[in-house]
């Protein structure tokens, strides 16, 4: 018997304007996109007007298929155009170290970097096992481009005060085998900037290609300069960056998911594209993961920048500069909290120093204020912390936080910090990734409060509990945990 309520694929077909009423009311219960109170997953503008022109754009192109550019050439236009702006704004095109650089459209940051190690990797075929040198700090996708596309990852540790690694440690790391070495420009977590002309020019003394990961903050930095930021050179204007990413549905504020992926030159590129003869279908070419993609995100994008312009980036680069600030000193105003690192990008990242005071409940706190926080673990000597992704659309919200904040503080604290039962810290002591059988999870899951959503039952309202287990094992178990706690989540709607 199917679900009619919740079935996708009812008996009959179901009216329009009754389906997006579902829709509606499906996401009254997700976090605010926009109002400037979610610091993390979205990116807010707070121009009035841009969001329907981006959907406009997107349902012009919408069904163009990104497969075969010449059947599309529209595609391919747009495509070129966000790719010619973005390596403008990070030290490529005429006039530049980098005249000849080139590059693609992907569908987000993950994909940008998969990429560029496929192209570093596919580069070197002489090598049987290739490895990538990335500092701890760098994105976990690093990690799944190494775990997909069997390379060997290299972790270079942090230092805990600085949140950058020793270049020297980075020297110390490439191996013959090595074929790229990344860095972050900022590192997502706390957002800081590696030193990267430092790593660059150790990658380039040991013939390595440099990638640096500016999904984040790669549309940011450079209006941050602009407008007179201290921003530590990072882009092609770095002898050694052979290959730049950035994410457009970040702090360009294209709908998502667009993100580039810039080389150096073309030869840098080329082991990028796969392409494919042997069979006797169409000739595949792509220079993306993807084959067939929607034109809707190309062109929502496209739209977003024409419309913005740089003068409207740069507008948008100083509210967000002015919220940073405000923040930070919100943060600095309480008792027990402190900034892991002076923001110099746009994340305010803090942890606390009072053992009275528990951060996952603070975030919990914060949350029934209507303040939506991203609470990390604590990891490798890092403490754990809250992190705050900060946009333009927070600018106007400012003053209030730091009242919410002094008031979610002294809640968190009269509260008290979480605490396991004995039997569950001593589950957790023992735990291994091989013992967490689905029927354990499942009852861990169970005795946390986590149901599965609208078909399996509510997701919990408070988080705190879940986030004091997993900080309190190892990190490999943390792993398994996650992936069966969301996979516990994503079941079908029968």
């Amino acid at each position: 018997m199917i679900d009619e309520e919740w079935s996708a694929l009812p008996e009959r077909g179901v009216a329009a304007g009754r389906v997006l009423d579902e829709i509606r009311a499906l996401r009254a219960g997700d976090r605010p996109t926009h109002g400037g109170r979610l610091f993390a997953y979205v990116y807010d503008p707070g121009v009035g007007g841009l969001d329907e022109l981006a959907r406009a754009a997107y349902a012009e192109s919408a069904h163009v298929n990104g497969l075969d550019p010449t059947a599309f050439p529209s595609l391919l236009a747009m495509e070129n155009a966000l790719v010619g702006a973005a390596a403008r704004l990070l030290g490529g095109g005429p006039g530049t170290s980098a005249p000849e650089a080139v590059g693609s459209v992907t569908g987000g940051g993950t994909e940008s970097l998969i990429l560029a190690v496929k192209a570093a990797r596919d580069a070197r075929p002489e090598i049987a096992e290739p490895r990538l040198v990335v500092p701890a700090s760098g994105h976990a996708a690093f990690a799944k481009a190494a775990h997909y596309l069997r390379v060997a990852l290299d972790r270079v540790p942090v230092d805990p005060a600085t949140l950058r690694p020793a270049v020297a440690d980075v020297a110390a790391a490439i191996r013959p085998e090595t074929v790229l070495v990344a860095c972050s420009a900022p590192s997502y977590a706390h957002g800081v900037v590696d030193p990267v002309a430092e790593i660059a020019a150790v990658a380039a003394t040991a013939g390595v290609r440099c990638h640096v990961d500016a999904c984040f903050g790669g549309w940011a930095l450079p209006w941050l300069r602009r407008l007179g930021e201290p921003v530590p050179p990072f882009d092609f204007a770095v002898d050694g960056v052979t290959s730049i990413s950035v994410d457009l549905h970040k702090y360009a504020y294209a709908p998502k998911g667009v993100s580039v992926l810039l080389h150096r030159d073309p030869a840098l590129r080329a082991p990028q594209y796969f392409g494919y003869a042997d069979w006797p279908g169409y000739t595949m070419v792509n220079p993306v993961i993807a084959s067939t993609r929607s034109g809707g995100p190309i062109a929502g994008a496209y739209a977003t920048l024409r419309h913005l312009g740089a003068d409207g980036y740069l507008r948008l680069a100083e509210r967000t500069r002015d919220a940073v600030r405000g923040l930070a000193a919100a943060v600095r105003a309480v008792d027990g909290l402190r900034l892991l690192a002076e923001p110099e990008s746009t994340v305010v990242c803090f942890t606390a120093d009072d053992p009275d005071l528990d951060l996952f409940v603070l975030v919990d706190e914060l949350a029934e204020r209507g303040w939506h926080t991203q609470p990390q673990l604590s990891y490798a000597g890092l403490p754990a912390s809250v992190h705050l992704t900060v946009t333009a659309a927070v600018a106007p919200r400012v003053a209030e936080f730091g009242p919410d904040l002094a008031g979610a503080v002294a809640a968190a604290r009269t509260a008290g910090p979480v605490r396991l039962s004995a039997e569950l810290l001593a589950l957790a002591g023992a735990l291994t990734p091989e013992a967490l059988t689905p029927e354990l999870v499942a009852g861990l899951a169970a005795g946390l409060g986590l149901g599965g959503g609208p078909a399996g039952g509510p997701l919990p309202g408070r988080m705190a509990v879940v986030n004091t287990l997993l900080d309190a094992v190892p990190v490999a178990v943390r792993e398994r945990l996650l992936v069966e706690f969301v996979g516990l989540l994503q079941r079908p709607a029968w």
